[in-house]
């Protein structure tokens, strides 16, 4: 098969005949001389939006290719030279070669009349293939962390054991400036928690990605883009932000970027402080052959209060005006405690209360997280031929502290035995070492354009944790409890993507092969023999195709088809158990299979505002987070993750904006989704779905002297996880801003969840367990932000900063 799909890919173009149109011109300086390595922004003249940017040549010369049918503009700048404008310039047709007059630059004073480009980007924008969240352009994330702003993103939840899910669906990959994190659950969670919105740019939310990508993710990609000045000179932005809700949270951050010449060099560092809660109640009811046997009544309380330092440092280095070397370094460290409380009364059979348990815990939880990238990009000329190539290294470092104390009472408060202390340590490590090389070749006689790659990955991981009974003074080492895990895996990946536009129809093929090699081992329970270890290996390949077609100025559809994989997290193959009180804990399951998905999604553009997408998906092997009795001791409740047989997604997405003047705009986006889940899990057979939708409404007001408003609303339908059945939820969030200084300074105040209205309640029931739970955070904060920009203001062509370490980062710890 593979023998004859990756000739197709090629010979699907061989018959196909266009050409493409172009722009070229030469920059001078005012004594005519070649002005190497100045910047050249190809902008449409309509609204100055940026279409292409690149550097001259050595002989000041520059060339955009693979135009269409439009109206631009070519802007040139360079740093203590000025810039200048060409004339509008009209592309009406195919094969049109433009050679433009020189672009004159001359010294700052005597500067020709400066061309601005500015423009106002929508807070959300629809795309073909993905959702732009303009997070920098939004009032009501100020000051919020990248978690909150992901909660109010379009079609995208975050539940209540912190696992996010896009349209309905599981299984999302999430990537920072396009690198994935290593993190699922509450470590991505966490993370995403100590990452201020101050410091992001937008979020890209991909719904099927095309066979570049790595093949993890099947419900898609959400790709944060964190903030960069891409100007000359020196620039940046500082931030400062408090906020309030029942704990008082703050933000500071700075990022700063110098281009001069050949170099470019920037960085950013982000501290962030946050105390909150969550309240929790929990009733648990047990049955054995269908009678009731007891049951739990509980109510938990806990409070965290974290501190998180995020840096960032890279240098690019201009070899020539083909050749760029880069590297960047990120290091991400945390602290976060975690103090709760939990009251249980025990219920006999009878259902009525016959004793109750009280446990405090201390926690702990400590991460140091670093990576360092290098990578090149060569332009071997200036027809688009390009090669990339990036080398990563990561490492994860996580230590925690667990002191567990849990006294036992009658009904009259009277002690029944001595409390029950519990200690445990947690030291894990998880390295990542990644290389990967890009392609891009232009097929000029036929118009298209070919991308091919390699990648090849290797993670190591080793966690130890160790659990200790002090109840009786001593340190006795708990082996029931304690474990040692390794994990080993090795995936190499290759891809070809092949694209080609005509004038009213664009088609791009793909297919990506990986191999996966895999292996884990749990050292402490070599007592069980070959259940202690697993060994896979496997090669899959993923297509993926796109087909997109424009009817008229009015009506444009689209067609994608994908497969796509998604690997269990390390921290779901980890089978350590994480006690919460003597009546629950969660654990990984080091034997869950990664879950395979078709997707196929059609989509109708009209007028170029409102978008309609189609979506199905079939996906086997589903990997769910489930509550469930453990079977071998009564009354005690197991939370780990299961292979669910399959899922069945049908989905319907509209994208509806309007406007009214220049005042108002409102961009509302409702998802109508039905998902069927199929198998059996703990002794439970599922045939379960319900139509779920979910509404998201974020309206702007452009006020007068400088003043602007929003207004955010999300409410979330009746929905079917699995087996949990989760209930309606609905908040409102709003701010204001002002700007001052010639829009330098942004001041803005805001309130998230202004009603409190943002809590969980849930049902889950299995056979032998039932479980009713209703859940609230501080989720209502009043939050004062502040934020300037320093520096110059000539823009230049930013460049690609995409890793090679991207799908193993995203299932780290």
């Amino acid at each position: 098969m593979k023998r004859l799909i990756l000739p197709l890919l090629l010979f699907a173009f061989t018959s196909l005949q266009a050409q493409q149109s172009s722009i070229s011109g030469k920059v001078t300086d005012a004594e005519n001389k070649a002005v190497e390595y100045a910047n050249v922004l190809l902008v449409k003249s309509a609204d100055s939006s940026l279409v292409k940017g690149v550097l001259t040549e050595g002989a000041g010369t520059y060339t955009f290719e693979g135009l269409s049918a439009g109206k631009y503009k070519v802007i040139a700048n360079m740093l203590g030279l000025g810039k200048a404008g060409s004339p509008e310039v009209s592309i009406t047709g195919s094969n049109e070669v433009i050679r433009l007059e020189p672009l004159v630059l001359r010294q700052a004073s005597h500067n020709l009349q400066e061309v601005v480009i500015e423009g106002q980007r929508p807070l959300i924008e629809q795309q073909f293939d993905k959702t732009i969240l303009n997070v920098d352009n939004s009032i009501v994330s100020a000051g919020n962390t990248a978690l909150e702003v992901l909660e109010k993103a379009p079609g995208i939840v975050v539940d209540q054991n912190d696992n996010i899910s896009m349209r309905g669906r599981p299984g999302v990959m999430v990537m920072i400036d396009g690198k994935q994190v290593q993190m699922s659950g509450t470590e991505l969670a966490n993370m995403l928690r100590g990452m201020s919105a101050n410091s992001v740019d937008k979020i890209e939310l991909i719904t099927n990605p095309s066979s570049k990508y790595d093949a993890a993710g099947n419900a898609g990609i959400i790709n944060i883009k964190l903030k960069r000045d891409k100007s000359q000179g020196t620039n940046g932005t500082y931030t400062a932000s408090f906020g309030q809700g029942r704990y008082g949270k703050a933000d500071q951050g700075i990022q700063v970027n110098h281009r001069a010449g050949k170099f470019n060099l920037f960085g950013g560092y982000n501290y962030s402080y946050r105390k909150s809660f969550t309240d929790l109640d929990i009733y648990r009811e047990f049955f054995e052959q269908g009678e009731y046997v007891g049951a739990y009544d509980q109510q938990n309380s806990f409070n965290f209060t974290s501190n998180y330092h995020t840096a960032r440092l890279g240098l690019d280095y201009y070899l020539s005006p083909k050749t760029v070397v880069g590297v960047i370094a990120n290091g991400f460290m945390s602290d976060l405690d975690r103090d709760n409380a939990n009251r249980s009364v025990v219920l006999n059979g009878q259902r009525q209360p016959e004793s109750l348990f009280l446990t405090e815990a201390v926690v702990g939880h400590g991460r140091n997280n670093g990576a360092l990238n290098f990578n090149l990009k060569h332009s071997l000329d200036s027809l688009g031929r390009e090669v990339t190539a990036d080398i990563d290294y990561v490492t994860y470092q996580n230590e925690d502290i667990q002191d567990f104390t849990t006294r036992f009472y009658n009904l009259d408060n009277e002690q029944l035995r001595m409390p029950y202390l519990l200690h445990g340590n947690l030291d894990g490590e998880l390295t990542i070492k990644s290389a990967k090389v890009d392609y891009v070749q232009p097929l000029q006689a036929i118009g298209a354009s070919l991308e091919a790659g390699v990648k090849s990955s290797l993670v190591n991981a080793d966690n130890d944790l160790a659990f200790y009974d002090r109840s009786n003074g001593g340190n006795v080492l708990d082996e029931d409890k304690s474990n040692h895990f390794m994990y080993e895996e090795n995936i190499n990946a290759a891809y070809l993507n092949t694209s080609k536009k005509w004038e009213n129809l664009s088609l791009q093929l793909g297919l990506r092969v990986e191999n996966t090699i895999a292996k884990g081992e749990q050292l402490a329970n070599e007592q069980l023999g070959e259940e202690s270890r697993f060994d896979r290996k496997y090669t899959q390949l993923f297509p993926s195709a796109f087909v997109g077609y424009s009817l008229n100025e009015k009506h444009e559809l689209g067609v994608s088809l994908s497969r796509r994989i998604n690997r269990p997290s390390y921290n779901q193959l980890n089978p350590f158990k994480n006690f919460l009180d003597p009546s629950t804990y969660a654990a990984g399951n080091p034997f869950l299979k990664p879950e395979l998905s078709y997707s196929f999604e059609l989509t109708h553009t009209l007028d170029k505002r409102i978008v309609t997408k189609l979506s199905y998906s079939h996906t086997s092997d589903v990997i769910l987070n489930v509550l469930s009795p453990d079977p071998d001791q009564e009354k005690l409740v197991m939370q780990t993750f299961r292979n669910l047989t399959t899922q069945d997604y049908y989905g319907l997405t509209v994208t509806v904006p309007f406007s009214v003047g220049s005042w108002f705009n409102s961009i509302n986006n409702g998802t109508f989704y039905y998902s069927l889940y199929q198998g059996n899990v703990a002794d439970t057979e599922l045939n379960s779905g319900r139509p779920t939708f979910t509404l998201n409404s974020n309206n702007t007001l452009t006020l007068t002297k400088g003043w602007s408003a929003e207004v955010v609303g999300v409410y979330r339908s009746r929905e079917i996880y699995g087996f949990l059945d989760v209930n309606p939820i609905c908040f409102l969030s709003g701010g204001v801003q002002k700007q001052l200084w010639d829009k330098k300074v942004n001041l803005k105040l805001n309130v998230t969840d202004a009603f409190f209205t943002n809590k969980v309640r849930a049902t889950t029931v299995l056979t032998g367990y039932s479980e009713d739970f209703y859940q609230r955070r501080d989720s209502r904060v009043v939050t004062l932000s502040f934020a300037y920009k320093f520096g110059r203001s000539q823009a230049a062509p930013s460049r690609r900063r995409t890793g090679g370490a991207e799908e193993e980062k995203s299932r780290a710890n």
